[in-house]
């Protein structure tokens, strides 16, 4: 059924596409694309009525958990709070400007709803907020955000600082700073986990693997400053939000992203490219691994008198 949704879904954004190249005046022209996107909107208005939301497993082991027949009630409900609370930071990360500091957005949509126990040896199973049945991509915003994770725990344990950072710059510090806290309860009770998600499963080896990995999430394992630098943009990437930037001082060339807070990342181009400007970033390192930039305001660029 979800493969079917995402089908249609695709073929209407095509369709929506092939209209915005065609002018308005040319009637005859639009009427049989126009008339097959009726019918496609029809069709997954159906099918989003009848979809299942998406469900994932945690499941634990160790001292708080008793093989498959029960888990300390006390280790249960903190450990499936702090995974709700992590999932909501990841999934406002993704796609709703998450800040450093203030509230959560959004949290009271980003609830997962306990729907049951899941063997193995125990844990939760958790339905994923119902998604709006739009044609944008924050319909799958939920099951991304739970990919992430999954992905977050699988590198922590067995990636490179810099794959790690990757997932950092997608989701946000402030998210990860939520994963980290859900694996550090799991140190202090000396327990360790598993999730399952659609066809992705990642399960700790032991207590040490995930002791490690916490480690490796932890605040002081990744650094983030803000940093200086004279020189002159190279060019833009508005729809990947990637940019080149020339120093002036020394030889070299930065490359980083264009944070979401800047909402039109053209404008680098428009009004700064080639220009001799002193430019702040965000700077962030996980452990040995390469700095990575980011450029969060406009207000961070100054032309050069």
């Amino acid at each position: 059924m979800n493969n079917q949704y995402m089908s249609v879904a695709s073929e209407i954004r095509e369709l929506q596409e092939l209209l915005a190249t065609i002018p308005e005046e040319n009637v005859i022209e639009r009427m049989s694309l126009e008339a097959r996107m009726q019918t496609a909107k029809q069709t997954l208005t159906a099918l989003g009525h009848h979809k299942e939301a998406a469900k994932a497993r945690l499941t634990f082991r160790g001292k708080p958990v008793f093989g498959s027949h029960g888990i300390s009630a006390d280790f249960g409900s903190k450990a499936a709070g702090a995974f709700s609370d992590a999932f909501a930071a990841v999934a406002a990360g993704l796609s709703e400007g998450l800040r450093h500091i203030g509230p959560i957005p959004h949290k009271d949509k980003h609830q997962l709803l306990i729907t049951g126990t899941a063997i193995g040896s125990f844990g939760f199973e958790f339905e994923l907020p119902a998604q709006p049945q739009t044609l944008f991509p924050e319909l799958e915003k939920a099951e991304e955000a739970m990919r992430k994770i999954e992905t977050l725990f699988r590198l922590a344990a067995e990636g490179s600082d810099d794959d790690v950072a990757e997932v950092i710059e997608e989701v946000h510090p402030r998210a990860v700073k939520k994963v980290y806290e859900f694996l550090e309860l799991l140190v202090q009770q000396h327990a360790w986990c598993g999730l399952e998600f659609g066809d992705r499963f990642f399960r700790y080896v032991d207590y040490e693997q995930l002791k490690t990995s916490s480690a490796r999430l932890k605040d002081d394992n990744i650094q983030e400053s803000e940093e200086s630098y004279r020189g002159e943009f190279q060019g833009v990437l508005p729809t990947g939000r990637t940019f080149e930037f020339k120093l002036s001082d020394q030889e070299g060339l930065i490359r980083g992203k264009v944070d979401a807070s800047i909402g039109d990342p053209d404008i680098l181009n428009r009004e700064w490219l080639h220009n001799q400007v002193t430019i702040k970033l965000n700077v962030m390192q996980v452990g040995q691994g390469r700095p990575r930039y980011t450029l969060m305001s406009v207000n961070d660029l100054s032309v050069e008198g």
